[in-house]
């Protein structure tokens, strides 16, 4: 039987060990994907609704709330009762975090209601609300300060949302254009644009493009806070860090800032949490 020539017997080993590698990729079992679901139970008598997620990845139970609400990590082969009891043996610190969220005695957030809904939030106070029937859904804001909600009898909850959304987006852009020119004298270069979205955390941004993202939440919070922000946001073009330099730039334009930034620190959750509840789309 003739021999191989030694490169074609090298090419033939190559070969078959790269086919064995991939039979053997065949073989490996993939990676079990995360799961994601929603926890009902109650907690010291009170329901709640607990955002779930199985990760095969996570090796302990973790428990947070934040301004999307309570949320809880836990491995893939927990069982239900090992979860269930993990969130009721915390559930003093559980309800404690979720009193901090609370903007009203009632302690609820519900999403938007046709009529029934008689309070919007805007620039740091509650604004009646007039629900007037229309062929389209939009939101206005009245000559008294009021907002007048424009309804379509056939609007669903996401109309609803997209309008009042809709409606704190023009408000934002409305306060953004004048206190923007009011300090751009001093700074290097304008904004190239200006973004609203909603952040988890975070108040605003700066990109390198020098695009100034903010937290549409702010509509919601007294002028003042949102000033600051902005303030914050534009000094980054001066100073692009949080050094002694970058903050004597924000002291020349805002004295008062540190006052800003604590409220933003005491109330900043509830507003986003707020916004967040009205916004969604059940």
């Amino acid at each position: 039987m003739p021999t191989p020539e030694p490169g074609l017997l090298g090419r033939l080993l190559r070969r078959a060990a790269a086919g064995s590698g991939k039979a053997a990729a065949r073989a490996r079992p993939k990676a079990t994907a995360r799961v994601r679901d929603v926890l009902q139970l109650e907690v010291e008598g009170r329901p709640l609704q607990i955002q779930r997620l199985r990760d095969p990845r996570c090796r302990r139970m973790r428990l947070v709330v934040d301004e999307r609400g309570p949320r809880l990590s836990m491995p893939l082969r927990a069982s239900q009762a090992s979860a269930e009891a993990f969130v009721r043996d915390n559930g003093a610190w559980l309800l404690a975090q979720l009193a901090a969220l609370q903007v009203d005695d009632s302690g609820q957030h519900e999403a938007l209601r046709i009529t029934q809904t008689t309070q919007l939030p805007l620039l740091g106070s509650e604004r009646a609300v007039h629900w007037l029937p229309a062929r389209h859904t939009h939101v206005l804001l009245a000559a008294d300060g009021s907002l007048e909600f424009h309804y379509s009898p056939r609007a669903g909850q996401a109309a609803l949302a997209r309008a009042l959304s809709d409606f704190y987006l023009a408000q934002a852009r409305s306060l953004i254009g004048p206190e923007t020119a009011r300090w751009l004298p001093g700074l290097p270069r304008a904004p190239r644009r200006f973004v609203f979205k909603q952040m988890s955390s975070r108040w605003g941004s700066l990109a390198p493009d020098a695009t100034v993202a903010l937290d549409l939440s702010l509509v919601l919070a007294p002028p003042a806070a949102l000033q600051y922000v902005l303030v914050h946001e534009l000094c980054h073009l001066l100073q692009p860090n949080h050094s002694p330099a970058f903050w004597a730039e924000v002291s020349a334009r805002l004295p008062d800032w540190p006052q800003q930034r604590d409220w933003l620190g005491e109330h900043g959750r509830r507003v986003k949490y707020r916004l967040r509840q009205l916004l969604a789309v059940a």
